[in-house]
């Protein structure tokens, strides 16, 4: 597949090929980029869910299985040297930085399943130094998802018990319980930095957020 190239596109397909050489096979790997600033990736192929979410992306055996391959990740990154010296976007980072690489979002259509459960992640266009436990919560607020009752239930119509999906997102990772402890406020923090992104492309007139924005009104959390 080929498609405009981010900024620091050298930087992040030298961690997408170390993540391949150490072992870890659920990315794109990088193919080149073309003289007109293009980015060349390989095709995964399976199943991405797409708004509104279907059923089989929502389940909890499908959340799991994100848990785990996000663990999976983590524990490829963090044999893979960050490179310092590339502009990684801080749009969605944590903000005291980080000794490996997140994703930062980790959201329904950036993970291709095949049956039923996470086989890959896409789109690191995002990915900044970071810690585990902010990618766990970025990922966190996409999946269980952590929103306010009014927004829930406009992309959730059936309903979705927050708490339990928080506590299996948990158990596929692997959390400790001292990270389990700490989440909670995490989750706060990261919900400040997406709030403040979102505000950001609005004012910008990003035409994406302007049409959440006229669609689902403004954003409580």
């Amino acid at each position: 597949m080929e498609r405009p190239a981010p900024r620091n596109a050298r930087a992040l397909h030298a961690y997408l090929l170390a993540l391949k050489e150490h072992g870890f096979d659920a990315t794109p790997a990088p193919v080149g980029l073309t003289a007109d600033g293009r980015e060349q990736l390989t095709f995964i192929p399976g199943d991405v869910a797409l708004p509104p979410f279907p059923d089989w992306a929502m389940t909890s055996s499908a959340l799991e299985s994100v848990g785990s391959l996000l663990r999976r990740l983590h524990e490829t990154g963090t044999a893979v040297v960050v490179d310092t010296r590339a502009e990684w976007p801080r749009d969605l980072a944590a903000p005291e930085g980080g000794t490996m690489l997140c994703h930062n979002d980790v959201c329904p259509e950036n993970v291709v399943f095949r049956d039923g459960r996470a086989a890959a992640m896409i789109d690191f266009d995002l990915a900044a130094p970071g810690r585990a436990l902010w990618d766990i919560a970025m990922t966190a607020r996409y999946w269980v998802p952590m929103l306010d009752p009014e927004s829930a239930a406009a992309l959730h119509p059936h309903g979705l018990d927050a708490a339990a999906r928080l506590r299996i997102l948990a158990d596929g990772y692997g959390l400790s319980a001292g990270d389990r402890a700490e989440l909670p406020g995490v989750i706060e923090q990261a919900t400040r930095v997406c709030r403040a992104f979102a505000v950001r492309r609005v004012a910008d007139r990003d035409p994406v957020y302007l049409q959440a924005l006229a669609e689902r009104g403004g954003w409580e959390r």
